[in-house]
């Protein structure tokens, strides 16, 4: 959900079941037969470096209707090859992630492939990193808590006391609730929100939506 957008799911590819789909676009069962012979060279290459691999022979589905499935389904690269790739000596990659695509020379798909994987992992955990960054505000009074989920809202990091007496009241008066306490967080002396308690760290209060 966190790297999702209008057009379906993007997977990290550590988690995708399906790490590259590769769509034959032809015409005809010779024209096909010709690319699946190219596409199951490529295919064995990725699955010996340890990637999951589909190859859609499907005929009953055009190229196009294939590629949006697989953009919903959140693939994390696509292959596709026809006939004209096989005469260039080219195949076109795409990821999907930014939904750039290229095209490359046959023979630098598995090098290209290896390195989108791993740039596609890093690019949506900066997406997101960044993200959770621009939506967090720190905050040390009640007032200002109570604005920042009005105007703002996201995540807001502020100072408890520990009690769920007031964690209770703070949820009776603002629908806020504490989502998380992070383990990483560090040790700072402060006074909680709501009570004026002495608090030692910050927890994450936020809204459900």
């Amino acid at each position: 959900m966190a790297h999702s957008d209008d057009e379906g799911l993007v997977l990290p590819p550590a988690l995708a079941p399906i790490q590259v789909v590769i769509v034959p676009i032809f015409k005809g069962k010779e024209q096909l037969e010709l690319i699946r012979e190219k596409a199951d060279v490529i295919r064995k290459q990725l699955l010996a470096k340890g990637i999951s691999v589909k190859f859609d022979d499907r005929d009953t589905q055009t190229p196009g209707f294939k590629f949006a499935e697989y953009e919903l389904k959140g693939v994390p690269v696509r292959l596709a090859l026809g006939a004209r790739d096989l005469e260039n000596g080219t195949i076109e990659i795409a990821r999907r992630d930014t939904k750039e695509k290229k095209s490359f020379k046959i023979e630098e798909t598995v090098t290209q492939v290896e390195s989108l994987l791993t740039d596609i992992q890093q690019n949506i955990f900066n997406k997101a990193l960044k993200f959770r960054e621009e939506n967090t505000t720190k905050v040390d009074s009640f007032e200002e808590f109570v604005k920042v989920l009005d105007t703002k809202g996201g995540f807001i990091l502020a100072h408890w006391d520990g009690s769920s007496d007031t964690e209770e009241k703070i949820k009776e008066e603002t629908k806020a609730t504490i989502r998380c306490i992070p383990l990483d967080a560090k040790e700072e002396a402060g006074k909680c929100i709501y009570t004026g308690k002495p608090s030692t760290k910050r927890v994450v209060f936020a809204r459900a939506y």
